[in-house]
């Protein structure tokens, strides 16, 4: 072979192997990116579920507080009777004559 075909043997070769070294450095990036994007769709999850269970606490806790404020004023619904006769859940009748804000003016 003369020294022109010797060249282009090395040349050929040399792109071979310049070409390999291009593929397996865009492997890599491929299997790095995969790996990445896998570790951050874990710690998404993770955090979703953190976020699940904190939130329901809170709501438990808020829903906890809210039935302490009631039980304090008097409020519970758990605690009061169902019937009841107090003044306040029955609207004042100004025509009504047992009123003491209307009292009956016969004697």
């Amino acid at each position: 072979m003369d020294s022109r075909g010797n060249d282009i043997t090395y040349n050929a070769g040399e792109l071979t192997g310049q070409a390999q070294a291009k593929k397996d450095d865009f492997m890599n990036q491929c299997k790095e990116g995969l790996n990445q994007s896998t570790q951050d769709s874990s710690y998404t999850a993770q955090a979703s579920s953190f976020l699940h269970q904190t939130g329901e606490q809170v709501k438990n806790m808020a829903q906890g507080a809210a039935e302490a404020v009631k039980s304090t004023l008097g409020m519970n619904t758990e605690n009061t009777p169902t019937t009841n006769t107090s003044s306040l859940n029955h609207p004042i009748n100004p025509s009504n004559p047992s009123n003491p804000s209307n009292p009956s003016t016969r004697i």
